[in-house]
């Protein structure tokens, strides 16, 4: 049995485990899945999971091999209707189990956090993720936002939180995959971008007991750590700072650090703190200004030792952090997440959790795959547009079709890194992908 037939194996057990408990997974247990169908509980999950971008009858229609009798839509909605939507993040979390994570210096997970919005089909009748109508489209459109914790070094997804777009709170999503977390052999380092400096994060880090990483402009350094930063282009720093629910001088447990003392309005979230402004947390933090290129300059705020991690590799470790970027490209484009099934928000937050698990299956079984390198002008790598559609199609394979030889195929489709190039970011419109009219 090759890697890739043993990874295929331990996804399709796990699904055969939740099969052996629907009722855990069902909204209602005594009745949902307790019938014999056509599609029952474990090919209802791998269905969901091996859809590609087609309309749903041509994505149903290949799955049953064209037959006559090919389940009709409707059924499939009834069938998946029945699920909780806890059914794909258990699984996503279960499967992950199976495969420890690489580590930075055999120590550190390096987990990037950030956020996407997907686009899906116009549902008024959902204000929480609708947009009306605007300069970008005419018939307006939903979206649902992800906030996703993704490991670098081994390209898996390791959590996410999705939410309607217009109810978005990227600070609390961060903050609640932080505290469910568990590294028992290693030590995380959460590496975020800007739109994620959050003193509540910052202590939720630190109450966890592990480390940040996260990019902040000049204008939300002084917001957040009221400090006026050193004239210096670049610079290494250490602060700190108590924070207070109290503005009155007299209440205060230090007076003799007038200056480290910041206040939190109590409708600004803070975990660690009431709200009748006689607690105080004390937080230390290392403030860096980085050089990135000729002009530019970034400001990282982190809890990293100075000891262990200097300022040069913390801007490898920040750099880093692109992989999520291109994690999300491939998720939405290779793997397919940009065309639903579904005008119902929680049936598309059940295919988005789909879609990450099938991105790790495909990521687990590449990552096993070794490149030989050639006499070539470039180092080469894996073609993961290729890969992940070679690990899509072999997971789709039922019982009885003759599977292609995956990781040969995967080693003879590669491309050359570039590291020189570098492209501007597209800007496009955010029209959902119609259900009518797709083939794949």
């Amino acid at each position: 049995m090759t890697f890739a037939d043993q990874v295929k194996f331990t996804l399709l057990q796990d699904i055969s485990d939740l099969a052996q408990v629907p009722w855990l997974f069902s909204k209602n247990p005594n009745v949902d899945f307790s019938r014999k169908r056509k599609m029952d509980f474990q090919s209802l999950i791998h269905f969901c999971i091996c859809m590609e971008s087609g309309t749903l009858r041509h994505e149903l229609l290949k799955y049953f091999a064209y037959a006559p009798d090919t389940l009709s839509n409707s059924a499939f909605y009834q069938q998946r209707n029945k699920l909780l939507p806890e059914t794909f993040p258990f699984l996503l979390h279960l499967f992950n189990s199976h495969y420890s994570f690489s580590l930075y210096r055999e120590k550190y997970h390096l987990l990037a956090c950030d956020g996407s919005s997907f686009t899906f089909t116009r549902n008024p009748k959902d204000p929480d993720s609708y947009f009306a109508p605007d300069g970008k489209t005419t018939n307006g459109y939903n979206q649902v936002h992800v906030v996703a914790l993704f490991d670098l070094l081994s390209k898996r997804y390791c959590d996410a939180v999705v939410q309607p777009v217009r109810k978005k709170n990227e600070f609390q999503a961060l903050a609640d995959m932080i505290d469910r977390t568990l590294s028992p052999d290693s030590i995380p380092i959460f590496i975020a971008d800007r739109g994620f400096h959050s003193l509540n994060v910052f202590a939720h880090v630190i109450e966890h007991g592990s480390y940040f990483l996260i990019r902040a402009k000049d204008v939300n350094m002084r917001r957040l750590l009221g400090y006026d930063l050193p004239a210096e282009n670049c610079f290494d720093i250490h602060i700190d700072r108590i924070l207070t629910r109290s503005q009155s001088k007299k209440k205060r447990l230090h007076p003799e650090l007038e200056d480290q003392y910041r206040f939190i309005c109590k409708d600004v979230s803070f975990d660690y703190m009431g709200s009748n402004g006689g607690e105080e947390y004390h937080i230390p933090l290392r403030i860096l200004r980085l050089k990135i290129t000729e002009d530019v300059y970034e400001n990282i705020i982190t809890n990293l030792p100075a000891e262990d991690f200097t300022s040069d590799e913390i801007q490898y470790l920040y750099g880093l952090r692109w992989g999520i970027e291109t994690s999300f490209r491939e998720l939405k484009h290779t793997i397919g997440a940009m065309n639903f099934h579904s005008k119902k928000r929680e049936h598309i937050e059940m295919e988005v959790w789909a879609r990450l698990i099938l991105y790790n299956f495909c990521s687990i079984v590449t990552g096993h795959v070794v490149i030989h390198q050639k006499s070539r002008k470039h180092i080469h790598q894996v073609n993961y547009t290729v890969a992940y559609q070679a690990c899509h199609y072999f997971l789709r394979l039922r019982e009885g079709e003759k599977p292609p030889d995956i990781e040969s195929l995967i080693g003879q489709n590669t491309l050359p890194i570039r590291p020189e190039r570098n492209y501007a970011r597209q800007h496009r419109f955010r029209v959902p992908v119609s259900f009518t009219y797709r083939f794949s």
